[in-house]
């Protein structure tokens, strides 16, 4: 019997098992079971070179994958967001390689990645779905293009997405676990657990931890405890647009936002309604991109040139001065002498910084070198 044949035994008994006190130790064995053999299967896969050609070198800011079906409407997204020119058709699997574009927005370079549509067990390896999720793997955003006929695709995108090890709009689990020589398994808890000591002690076992000191401060679940344990998540944020919206009747427009509501997203706060075709809502769907990056502008004071308004250097939010100058490149860090900052992080104009300064959205920095 092989890996995927063991995954699937596997995941039929976890189906198959009903959910209470007296069976959560066994769940947890079983889930734990899983995610290793998940684990091997993947590192399998990527080392037998399989699904090479989808590999997309990251250009420019920060990079966001375009995940939906096929037939939703994201080469067309991607045509009117950028320069890129894909080939597009009202059939599906229209797109057959991974289609980058560059979207230019408040200065910043953002890479987008149409990446071929979906489809139900992709993260079992269906239609080079491997290769084709282990793309949206390496994106910062993820931005779910679905259908305004078909909504209830969300759900699907979210099971194939968990599937492979992405877990979108969460946090990576408050877990921590030090192996150690000898003394068992030690649990430390700053909080209630509902979990009892044996379940998550069996779970370690599982995980090939015999003795190791474990610390949880949160109250984890099964699935939170292994992705804590685990090293190959990914941990994505994710905005939701609403396409073909010039098709649809006003009256049609509530049962949308019924449908949105059922899967926890506000339609008036959390998702974008566009229409690619016609380019509605791009704008929109622009902002919340940006918004959800979290990226901020810095204008450069240049020497002798004053400040370039039209190319700000474009950098994480929470970035220190620092940082700005390592993104700079060059011998600038070696000939740091300090720093003027002017904007929403200063308490005066000109202020005098040094590396350790954390900047904000459209400062203005100017680095005083050593000659």
């Amino acid at each position: 019997m092989g890996l995927e044949d063991d995954i699937e035994e596997i995941e039929e008994e976890i189906a198959n098992t009903p959910y209470n006190k007296s069976t959560e130790a066994h769940l947890g064995r079983l889930k734990s079971k899983l995610a290793e053999k998940k684990e091997k299967l993947e590192n399998q896969q990527s080392g037998s070179g399989g699904g090479g050609g989808y590999s997309v070198e990251k250009h420019g800011d920060a990079t966001v994958a375009l995940v939906g079906f096929p037939s939703v409407g994201k080469s067309s997204l991607l045509n009117s967001l950028t320069n890129a020119e894909s080939e597009t058709g009202s059939y599906e699997f229209t797109t057959l390689d991974v289609n980058p574009g560059m979207l230019n927005h408040r200065g910043a370079n953002i890479q987008l990645l149409d990446v071929p549509g979906l489809i139900e067990g992709a993260a079992s390896g269906k239609g080079d779905g491997q290769q084709v999720l282990a793309v949206v793997r390496n994106a910062d955003l993820i931005i779910f293009v679905l259908s305004v006929f078909e909504i209830d695709q969300y759900d699907r995108l979210q099971e194939e997405l968990y599937d492979i090890n992405i877990r979108v709009d969460q946090e990576p689990p408050r877990v921590t676990v030090r192996p150690k020589i000898k003394d068992g398994i030690k649990i430390t808890s700053s909080t209630d657990q509902d979990l009892d000591e044996e379940t998550i002690s069996d779970v370690l076992r599982d995980q090939g931890y015999v003795n190791a000191d474990l610390n949880l401060q949160e109250n984890v679940t099964i699935d939170r405890l292994i992705d804590g344990l685990m090293e190959n998540r990914e941990y994505i944020p994710s905005i939701t647009c609403v396409n073909k919206v010039d098709l649809i009747e006003p009256d049609y427009k509530q049962q949308v936002d019924e449908q949105l509501r059922e899967r926890g997203l506000d339609p008036e706060e959390e998702v974008t309604f566009i229409s690619a075709e016609a380019e509605r809502g791009l704008d929109a769907l622009k902002d919340r991109i940006w918004e959800n990056l979290g990226l901020i502008r810095v204008y450069m004071d240049k020497p002798g040139r004053g400040v370039d308004w039209e190319e700000p250097l474009v950098i994480e939010e929470g970035s220190t001065v620092g940082e700005a100058i390592e993104k700079l490149g060059g011998e600038m860090e070696e000939r740091f002498r300090f720093a003027r900052v002017s904007g929403p992080s200063a308490t005066h104009d000109e202020q005098q910084v040094g590396t350790d300064h954390v900047l904000e959205d459209e400062d203005v920095l100017k680095l005083i070198l050593r000659r």
